[in-house]
């Protein structure tokens, strides 16, 4: 696999010497710290490859201005104890195929970036960070030094004081690893020494003491669920293959271009919601935040996508009998789930106190699912909530995820990283959104000891045009979506559409007297 290396990004297994770069103004040299190398997990390797060349971003807004030295003070104890962010990746002369993580010193000037800014002569703070973004997702981490970047933005936006912008590539871990690693660098702004919370499932009593005829159904039931897991998967799997190897999504106005490989550039936006709110149908329809969640986000593709049909031609409406959708759109999110235990943030965060090297629950294991989109209007609101719950369910009762990491795996072991690579893509390619829902500290917290209002982390570099996260925080839920323009002009309008169908959902809820199911 051909990579994008920095000069002299290379080493011999027999011994590692120091590494140049060449730079601005002179060379500098990287001295090795002497530690044992880490090879690349197959799901990195495939990360580093020049189209999935995937930069995780978190956008993180605080209430004062910040300082980088007390930042630069903090990261030396907390971030830079994780291997990964003082780790170069290397391929190995004699073996171009084995790539490593080998760490080394690092020069935390070149990863903290000072944004220059004069307020005066700005006529929007929120646009130009909003931009600053927006360019950013234009560029790719340097090679030659740990794949991570920090950008300190003195400008007081709307909602803020100061916005910091942390990058990292992909390579390093997944999603909920790298968030789980950042809230580990946190703590509680009300007690500087503890943690943030983090709300957990609660798991269900597990009965004791039933009768041989209950004994008897149980087991029935058990065995019944097997059975539907079993055709559940295969049918999953099954369209899992046929959606790698021909079968597309519908092309829509928020598909993405043909020349969406040589466009990695993000227009990334956000929109604070109530949480409280997502809770209250939550209680009131007996689901989940995620059901909620999915729930809004097809109410609000929905309406963005009937009002874009009808440009350029005849507005039918926007009710469920009379709209400008076309029948059987097909619309899927193509999901990474990381089937590897995650490690929790007290973990994290006693790892890098300690200095220790343990890396239980870090990297990339991802094993994928395909979920479906419903796109149609419904008169009734609560119905997208009730849809999207089904949908949810009937994915929870799947072995897709694991089916589908053991494919890779095989197909990895026969065939290499190219042709898992490629197949990836098309899974990727032939989908239309990427979709996750991250579960945020349940109290206010401090970076560096300065106060967060909220963050929104999200993603570029991903072939979709479209990529939706949401992320709660104390009582916020932050939607964040990285859209190509091409594709989507007028990502604050889908923004609006979201929180527009919450909104109808939530009156829903009340009109129809659900909320006597809280009492």
């Amino acid at each position: 696999m051909e990579l994008p290396m920095g000069e002299g990004l290379r080493s011999r297994s027999s011994g590692l010497k120091p590494i140049e770069t060449k730079r601005k103004g002179g060379i500098e040299e990287y001295d090795m710290v002497t530690v044992e190398d880490e090879p690349l997990s197959p799901m990195a390797r495939l990360l580093q490859d020049r189209r999935f060349d995937v930069h995780a971003v978190a956008f993180m807004a605080y209430k004062t201005r910040i300082s980088p030295q007390p930042v630069k003070e903090k990261l030396v104890h907390t971030l830079l104890k994780h291997p990964r962010f003082t780790s170069l990746m290397v391929v190995d002369e004699e073996n171009l195929t084995d790539m490593k993580w080998v760490q080394t010193k690092i020069d935390l000037d070149q990863h903290i970036i000072i944004v220059e800014v004069d307020e005066t002569q700005m006529e929007s703070p929120d646009k130009f960070v909003e931009d600053y973004i927006y360019n950013l997702s234009k560029t790719s981490l340097d090679r030659s030094k740990p794949l991570w970047d920090l950008h300190i933005i003195n400008v007081k936006t709307r909602q803020a004081e100061s916005v910091v912008v942390f990058r990292v590539h992909h390579s390093l871990g997944d999603g909920t690893s790298l968030i789980s690693l950042l809230l580990a660098c946190t703590r509680q702004t009300a007690d500087d020494l503890k943690l943030p919370t983090i709300p957990t499932k609660k798991r269900r009593p597990t009965p004791s003491g039933y009768s041989a005829k209950e004994g008897l159904w149980r087991l029935l039931g058990k065995f019944w669920l097997f059975i539907v897991m079993f055709v559940n998967t295969a049918v999953d799997v099954f369209m899992f293959i046929i959606t790698t190897m021909f079968l597309k999504d519908t092309k829509t106005p928020i598909s993405a271009p043909p020349d969406f490989e040589s466009n990695k550039a993000r227009r990334i936006v956000h929109r604070i919601i109530s949480l409280d709110d997502l809770k209250f149908v939550k209680n009131a329809m007996n689901v989940t935040i995620n059901d909620v969640a999915l729930g809004l986000t097809q109410a609000g593709l929905s309406q963005y996508l009937n009002r874009r049909y009808a440009i350029g031609g005849k507005d039918k409406g926007a009710t469920e009998r009379s709209n400008n959708l076309p029948n059987g759109i097909r619309l899927r999110s193509f999901l990474c789930f990381n089937l590897r235990s995650s490690a929790g943030i007290e973990d994290l965060a006693n790892m890098m106190e300690n200095g220790s090297k343990g890396k239980r629950g870090w990297g990339n294991w991802f094993g994928y699912a395909l979920l479906p989109f419903k796109i149609a209007l419904r008169d009734n609101p609560l119905d997208y909530v009730k849809e999207a719950k089904a949908t949810v369910d009937r994915k929870k009762r799947s072995f897709e995820a694991l089916s589908t990491l053991i494919m890779a795996e095989l197909l990895i072991k026969f065939f290499g990283i190219k042709v898992a690579t490629e197949v990836t893509w098309k899974g990727f390619s032939n989908s239309t959104i990427c979709f996750s829902n991250l579960v945020g500290p349940q109290e206010e917290i401090g970076f560096c000891g300065y106060p967060i209002t909220y963050f929104a982390p999200c993603t570029y570099g991903q072939p979709s045009a479209l990529m939706i996260n949401f992320q709660s925080y104390i009582n916020k839920m932050i939607i964040v979506i990285a859209v190509d323009e091409i594709a989507i002009p007028d990502p604050h309008q889908l923004l609006d559409d979201f929180e527009d169908s919450l909104n109808l959902i939530k009156n829903a809820v009340i009109e129809k007297g659900l909320v006597k199911n809280l009492k």
